[in-house]
């Protein structure tokens, strides 16, 4: 339901009230703890990693020594169910923020609640600032409150749903729908912005180096550089049909997730070789765009996807990690295909009556050919590289070559429709729907 990192340690609660404990490095399980009896609704490290907060369904919260993976305090009285709890940098102080629209202030040596803050709405979030131990902010009705520990209300509050911190506290991230705003934790002054369209984000986090940060939205999340006033987009990563439930990273090139399914998945953030896939972040949508084309290359461990709107993503098959990615111009093509020859990464596409073959890292032009006659209805590369394969809907199979255009064979099919692939380099397979199969060799014979 939840997670937490601290450095290499990760805090995982689940809906039978368990807490596991993973090493981040390894993935391997460390230790469980069992104190709650019902969902783990929130879990928080202290700065120093040695004490971690837990908030449970059963309407309880405890104080957990890392190291002995035994309860230090059980503060009493806490009966509702908490959204979100935090410890002091100082680790002298528990603040706890409940659906009874309160804010209890507990003092860890003494178990005393000595404060209590109320507010209108519940309290969905309250974290101290890492740099002003007696500062805390909270988000109460899709507003952020600013508090000292007295219960003194220290600043107007304004818009947003969701807050967190960086991890040496000089920056904050806060959320009002699709905007996220990073600001200046001792000015208050906005240092940065970016946008996810047609969304409402649900969770994000700063990475520790604080040069990064991620934000959700359902099965998707979205890896911004926000070392500029200029945030870039320099990674997307989907998950599969569950929403992410939380995540976090746990170094600045690692993101762990969790996902409605149970699944707990770690992730490569390519910080250094990543290019852009969209250079404008108010153009970014939070749906997947349809996959126009998929090539497995299993000789290279690789498989390499493109989408409608011109993204060519490459996946290392061992990992599931997604090495690099790239913006084409073709989106307006539904007829393409990508291959790596040679080491170099070659797409090709129809659009505006032409062929094109492009050379995706040079982003350079190689070959715009004519297409034979008859609409396409599909474009394939052979593996050697060597030759375009085209479906057209005039019930042929033409294969030109990719460097010279030149027409080479041809074959004609049963019918004018059906889904057709590259076998070995140059045979073409066409699966027709009923289940009826052609194949060809076309530089020999038909198959079968």
């Amino acid at each position: 339901m939840t997670l937490s990192c601290w450095n290499n340690t990760i805090a995982i609660g689940s809906t039978d009230g368990a807490i596991t404990i993973l090493d981040a490095i390894t993935g391997s399980q460390v230790a469980v703890l069992s104190e709650h009896t019902d969902w783990i609704g929130y879990l928080a490290f202290s700065s120093d990693g040695t004490l971690l907060i837990s908030m449970g369904t059963d309407g309880t919260a405890k104080l957990w020594d890392v190291q002995t993976g035994g309860v230090v305090k059980t503060p009493p009285g806490h009966t509702n169910w908490g959204f979100s709890a935090s410890i002091s940098a100082d680790n002298t102080t528990i603040a706890l923020g409940s659906t009874d629209n309160t804010i209890h202030m507990w003092n860890i040596q003494t178990r005393e609640c000595y404060q209590i803050i109320k507010q209108e709405n519940t309290v969905k979030y309250v974290g101290f600032s890492p740099i002003h131990p007696q500062h805390l902010i909270s988000v109460s009705g899709d507003k952020i409150w600013w508090w000292d520990t007295d219960g003194h209300q220290i600043a107007p509050p304004h818009d947003g749903s969701f807050i967190t911190f960086s991890s040496d506290g000089t920056l904050f991230a806060s959320c009002n729908g699709s905007i996220v705003t990073i600001w200046n934790s001792n000015s208050r002054e906005v240092v940065a912005e970016f946008y996810i369209a047609d969304s409402n984000i649900n969770c994000y986090c700063f990475s520790p180096d604080n040069r990064l940060v991620a934000a959700a939205f359902e099965n998707t999340a979205y890896i911004w550089d926000i070392t500029s006033s200029d945030p870039c987009l320099i990674e997307t990563i989907i998950g599969n049909a569950n929403d992410f439930v939380s995540f976090s990273f746990s170094s600045p090139s690692t993101f762990i997730t969790i996902s409605g399914d149970r699944s707990i998945k770690f992730w490569q953030i390519h910080t250094s070789s990543m290019k852009p896939a969209v250079t404008d972040p108010k153009s970014t949508s939070h749906i997947s765009s349809p996959i126009k084309s998929i090539t497995l290359q299993v000789k290279d461990s690789i498989t390499i996807t493109s989408d409608s709107d011109g993204v060519v993503r490459v996946w290392d098959l061992l990992t599931g990690l997604c090495n690099a990615s790239f913006q084409i111009p073709a989106k307006a093509s539904h007829e393409r295909d990508v291959q790596l020859i040679d080491g170099r990464l070659i797409t090709v596409w129809y659009a505006d009556e032409k062929i094109h073959v492009w050379d995706i890292e040079k982003e350079e032009l190689l070959q715009m050919l004519d297409p034979p006659s008859g609409n396409l209805r599909g474009l394939k590369i052979s593996g050697d590289g060597s030759k375009i394969f085209i479906l057209t809907r005039s019930a042929m199979i033409r294969a030109r070559s990719i460097w010279t255009g030149e027409g080479m064979v041809e074959a004609e099919l049963y019918y004018n429709w059906g889904e057709f692939s590259i076998i070995d380099g140059s045979k073409v397979w066409v699966e027709y729907p009923g289940g009826l199969q052609q194949g060809w060799d076309l530089s020999a014979r038909l198959l079968s």
